[in-house]
């Protein structure tokens, strides 16, 4: 899936969070918006990066490639299904 920053619609910044909080809040926002819409998720580690993409897939969701940031702080784009 390729999406540009002006193409997101919501943003979710969870590198605070450990799991399994990261997918709770994440399902939060998804379970918010409208079929269709994006959403930025910015994370932190391996187990959020492994677990987050995962759980939204197992819903329906389309999800990007991981785009690294820095240091351990990547960026995964969303999109809940019509």
């Amino acid at each position: 899936m390729n999406s540009s920053i002006e193409e997101v619609n919501y943003f979710l910044d969870i590198t605070g969070d450990r799991c399994p909080m990261t997918f709770v809040k994440t399902r939060l926002m998804l379970d918010k918006m409208p079929g269709g819409a994006k959403l930025e998720v910015r994370l932190r580690g391996k187990e959020p990066l492994a677990n987050v993409p995962r759980s939204a897939k197992e819903i329906g969701c389309v999800v990007s490639d991981p785009i690294h940031l820095e240091g351990e702080i990547y960026r995964l784009i969303i999109q809940k299904p019509q």
